[in-house]
Order: C-alpha cells, then sequence, then structure tokens
C-alpha cells in the first residue's frame, strides 16, 4: 500500500466542505420564500457544510447529531445582498481631512470592522462599488480565508472617473498635492485610457467595473449633475469590461449621463436621482437595473442642515440631491424598472443596511418586493442565481432571521436576531 497516497487521499476527503462535518437543523416558525414571493409555516432545513441539503414541511428531529437552532417564534429569509457600499471608510466631518492624513493601512484596519457589521445585520453578500489602495480586495480574500469576518464581497476597486470628476482621488487637493493621476490611478480622458483602466482593475484582482457617469454631492467639484463620459469612452470601457467577464456599475445623477451610460451598456444605474421618464424606458429596454441608495440620499440631507459638517462645494449638492432620490425610486418602481437594493453604506453608516427596506416600503413597494430586491434580484443581477437568493437545497447556507413577522412589520428587520453565512453561525437568539 501507498501510504503517502492514503494519507493524502484522507485529507483531501477532510478537506472537503461537509465531509464529517457535523450537520445543522433549523426549525423556521416561518420561511419567506423568495422565488415564489410567499411565505411557508413550520419549515425545518437541514445544513451540512457550506450547503442546505433539504427543505421540508414540519419540525422533524434529525437524527440528534446536528446542532439544532429553534426559530420557530422568528421569519426565516435568505442572506440579504447590498449592491452598493464602501467598507473601505464611513464619511463623518473628518472624512477629506483624514484622506490626506491617514495612510491606506489605516483605512484597511478600519474596513474589518465595517465588514463585520454589515454580516451581523443580516448582509452575507455585498458589491464594493469604490475605494483605494486594493482594501477591498485585501478584505474579499482574508474574509474568504476566514480571517475577517464578513460578507462575501464582488468590488470594483478603483472608480473609473475622468480628470475631476467624480472620483478623481486629486479633487479638493491644493495643486501642490495634486500628483499626475491616469488609468492606474482610476483617472481617464478617451476610449483607449478607458479600456486601459478596465484591464488595470482587472489585473489588481476587481470582479466589476464602476464608473461615475455624472457628477456626484461628495466629491469636492460644484457639478454633481453633469455627464462626465461621452459616448465613445463609455463604449470602450464597457466592451473592455466585457472581454474580462466584468459587469460595469454606472454612479449617475442627471439624466443625460445616465441615457448614455444605458445605452452603453453598462448593468446598473446607481442613485439616479433625476432619472426622467425616457431613461426609464431606456432601462427597461435594455434590461438596466436600479439600485436607488435612498439611504444614502437621507443621510447627506440631515447633515448638509449642520454647520461645518460637509465642505461649502458639497452642501448645497447634498441638500438638493438628497430629497429626490426616495421621489425618484417611487417613480422608477411604479414604471417597471428592475430594482436591485442597495444602501451606499459607507456614506450612510455601516451596519445599518436594513433601512432601505423602510424607506423602499415607504415610498411604495411591498415587503415582499422590498426583501425580494435583495435576494432573488440581487443574485440575478450578480448571476449566482443557482447558489444565492432562495433558501433551497443545493443552494449556500446563508440564512437570516428576526423574530416576528416583518411582511407586517418592515422594521422588524432592523434588528437581526440569526445569521448564518456559509454554513457558519455568527449570530444567534
Amino acid at each position: 500500500m501507498n501510504h503517502k497516497k492514503v494519507i493524502q487521499f484522507l485529507f483531501l476527503v477532510w478537506a472537503l466542505p461537509g465531509v464529517w462535518a457535523q450537520g445543522q437543523v433549523i426549525h423556521a416558525g416561518r420561511l419567506v420564500d423568495t422565488t415564489a414571493g410567499e411565505v411557508r409555516e413550520q419549515v425545518t432545513i437541514v445544513v451540512q457544510g457550506n450547503r442546505i441539503v433539504s427543505v421540508s414541511d414540519g419540525y422533524s428531529a434529525g437524527d440528534g447529531q446536528e446542532d439544532v437552532y429553534d426559530l420557530r417564534e422568528y421569519t426565516v429569509m435568505p442572506g440579504f445582498m447590498d449592491m452598493h457600499t464602501h467598507l473601505s471608510g464611513e464619511y463623518s466631518a473628518r472624512a477629506n481631512i483624514e484622506r490626506v492624513q491617514l495612510d491606506s493601512v489605516h483605512f484597511a484596519i478600519r474596513s474589518t470592522v465595517y465588514a463585520e457589521r454589515t454580516l451581523l445585520a443580516g448582509f452575507t453578500t455585498v458589491r464594493d462599488l469604490g475605494d483605494s489602495g486594493g482594501i477591498t480586495v485585501a478584505l474579499r480574500r482574508a474574509i474568504n480565508e476566514g480571517r475577517v469576518d464578513g460578507p462575501r464581497i464582488f468590488t470594483a476597486g478603483k472608480t473609473i472617473a475622468t480628470t475631476g470628476g467624480h472620483g478623481d482621488p486629486s479633487n479638493g487637493l491644493a495643486s501642490h498635492l495634486q500628483d499626475p493621476v491616469g488609468p492606474l490611478e482610476g483617472v481617464v480622458d478617451g476610449p483607449a485610457e478607458g479600456a486601459k483602466a478596465v484591464r488595470q482593475r482587472y489585473k489588481e484582482g476587481s470582479d466589476l467595473i464602476k464608473i461615475t457617469a455624472t457628477g456626484g454631492v461628495l466629491s469636492v467639484a460644484k457639478n454633481g449633475l453633469n455627464p462626465q463620459f461621452n459616448e465613445e469612452e463609455l463604449k470602450a470601457i464597457v466592451d473592455t469590461a466585457r472581454d474580462y467577464g466584468f459587469h460595469v456599475a454606472a454612479h449617475a445623477h442627471g439624466a443625460e449621463g445616465m441615457k448614455r451610460a444605458v445605452r452603453a451598456g453598462v448593468k446598473t444605474i446607481e442613485h439616479g436621482t433625476l432619472m426622467d421618464e425616457e431613461t426609464m424606458r431606456l432601462m427597461k429596454k435594455h434590461g438596466t437595473y436600479y439600485v436607488p441608495t435612498i439611504s444614502a440620499g437621507r443621510w447627506v440631507v440631515e447633515k448638509a442642515k449642520i454647520d461645518g459638517f460637509f465642505p461649502q462645494l458639497v452642501r448645497p449638492k447634498a441638500a438638493q440631491i438628497g430629497p429626490i432620490i426616495q421621489e425618484t425610486f417611487a417613480k422608477a418602481y411604479k414604471a417597471g424598472v428592475t430594482i436591485a437594493f442597495g444602501t451606499d453604506s459607507g456614506v450612510s453608516a455601516h451596519g445599518d443596511n436594513a433601512n432601505e427596506f423602510l424607506y423602499m416600503v415607504e415610498a411604495g413597494m411591498p415587503a415582499m418586493e422590498a426583501i425580494q430586491s435583495a435576494t432573488v434580484t440581487t443574485a440575478e443581477l450578480l448571476e449566482v442565481s443557482d447558489t444565492l437568493g432562495s433558501i433551497e437545497a443545493g443552494k449556500f447556507a446563508d440564512i437570516v432571521a428576526v423574530k416576528g413577522d416583518p411582511l407586517a412589520d418592515i422594521s422588524l428587520l432592523q434588528n437581526m436576531a440569526f445569521v448564518m453565512k456559509d454554513g457558519e453561525v455568527y449570530l444567534a437568539p
């Protein structure tokens, strides 16, 4: 007998997910079936390793070898997915000073705290739409290796912007601090530089591309609405991204910038503040998702009331743009635009992600559809519906629960009682 091969075989078997691992049983009083848009009562979920192996009616006892979680007084749902986060930071009155004073290692350490808060809020998967210094690429790896607690991350890495545009890292700095920037730093002018920036993000380990199709609220620049890429630049970015298996998320507040981005083939419009009816029709025609980030709009409005919180160039933009996002969401929902859940956490506080559910329902979306927007719809957006977005046999064991009925009171989602990601329990009653 070749003992070396036997040892290698045993090691491989031991390392396989779920092999020789103790199973877990969840007794759910109510289970939200996000695929059907229905609620099942008295359900048993069996988990082995990082996968759901069965979902059955009634409370089955198992074989006595499993860990049993009694959630008979709780509503159980798939782990939520937030399509717009910034785990590398959290805005404060000192944000613009700190980006000059602090090195990226400081933000990297903070990101581990924000990641854990996000996970414990019930968000087991996120898209991160912009950082610097490779922070979220490193954070993604640390989470995947089990070194840090946090959600599953799909990251864009450094945002791609135009010179002086929203996302240009030298905006607001004194001239002697404005080092030359280009595609390496995510600043492009012209189709060739746009394509080069996409390839640079690929080299750095990004999962998708984020562009700033219009001006923004928090950049230290005057205009928050104007288009900042021309059609040729957008087409070069989207076409190159497609070659590398990326989709493109487009930050956009002004309607013209949105229309250009949608026609170019971006997958999502972020914020969409001044979206008009023509833009909505274009989005429906092209299958473009809308990620509203009402939370960020509400947050900047409140902070704009505080003297000195924002730089003077930012304050009027925050006061103007912030209040409109929830109204736009309501119009887009009524028009039938496909809506995917996203908060822009990192502007608003990490861990408060579930506030977005309240704002969506407040604006007219039924609670079930709001939950679906953060589960099945987001899974479709990320093209991971085979593994995420619903509680079904064969899918990853991303499972969350709250006490009571969130379909009757959506605010209950702000108080997570149970969080399981990839079969590991991080929070239990």
